[in-house]
């Protein structure tokens, strides 16, 4: 597991370095003073975790981040800033922290391990989902694997649904944008819904998705979901949300922007 550490401050870098080392967490750990000398690094040897300092010459956090996670969507990304103003711009970039200077050691490795840790809020239950972070689903704590990535997408938009009904046409709208639905098309989007219905059954979960009518809707009765749990008001998920929800999909901004809110109105 590798991290880097980017600040054009060469003492602060080397400090965040050396303490990064010191949690005995990564398998090498590298340094950065230039925001222009890091996507080439990332290029041939990817990173999990990146810690960015904002305010700096040149690119600054904020555009070395959207540059990352446009490319390597899975790296957590933590900011490390002596100015507070920018958090609002940084949650919505989907990172996973953001420490003001100077830090602590313990407070570092806090948010390390949250950036890394696989699932954001601890579900129990036969068939739990994950929307914090990226989307997943579990079947009795093992992950689910989809034959193909826009059924994963389906069921996410209809996660994100929450249980109401969405048209045949709707969903092709999200999984192909501005494709023209066509017969051939609306073939194609069968073979899709199908799919998912068979990997459903395979991991016996078939009982959290329903086609009827030419409406398709997730049941939320049959699963546990982070989201769900954060919107009813539980507290455990609400703390543990931390700006990041669905990070893959772009049509889930305005979800996540909902809640943003909810968490501004409650500080």
């Amino acid at each position: 597991m590798k991290a880097i550490c980017v600040d054009d401050e060469r003492l602060l870098m080397e400090d965040t370095v050396s303490m990064c080392r010191e949690l005995n967490i990564f398998d090498e750990v590298r340094g950065f003073t230039r925001s222009e000398d890091v996507i080439p690094f990332l290029e041939t040897d990817p990173a999990e975790l990146a810690l960015l300092d904002i305010d700096m010459p040149g690119m600054n956090g904020l555009e070395l981040a959207m540059e990352i996670k446009k490319r390597w969507p899975d790296t957590a990304i933590i900011f490390l800033t002596g100015y507070s103003e920018y958090a609002v711009e940084a949650f919505a970039l989907h990172v996973s922290g953001y420490l003001l200077k100077p830090i602590t050691a313990e407070r570092l490795k806090e948010d390390i391990e949250y950036a890394l840790s696989g699932k954001r809020n601890v579900l129990t239950g036969h068939v739990t989902v994950q929307t914090f972070g990226n989307f997943d689903v579990f079947v009795d704590g093992q992950p689910v694997s989809f034959k193909m990535a826009k059924c994963k997408e389906m069921l996410a938009y209809l996660v994100d649904k929450q249980g109401t009904g969405v048209s045949r046409a709707e969903v092709f709208s999200i999984l192909w944008e501005d494709r023209l639905y066509d017969r051939k098309m609306q073939k194609q989007l069968d073979v899709y819904i199908r799919s998912l219905r068979e990997t459903l059954k395979e991991y016996g979960m078939e009982e959290i998705f329903e086609l009827k009518k030419g409406s398709l809707r997730v049941r939320p009765e049959n699963f546990k979901c982070d989201a769900y749990l954060f919107f009813s008001g539980d507290s455990d998920a609400v703390n543990s949300y931390r700006g990041e929800y669905m990070n893959a999909y772009s049509w889930a901004s305005m979800t996540e922007s909902m809640m943003y809110w909810k968490v501004v109105d409650k500080a």
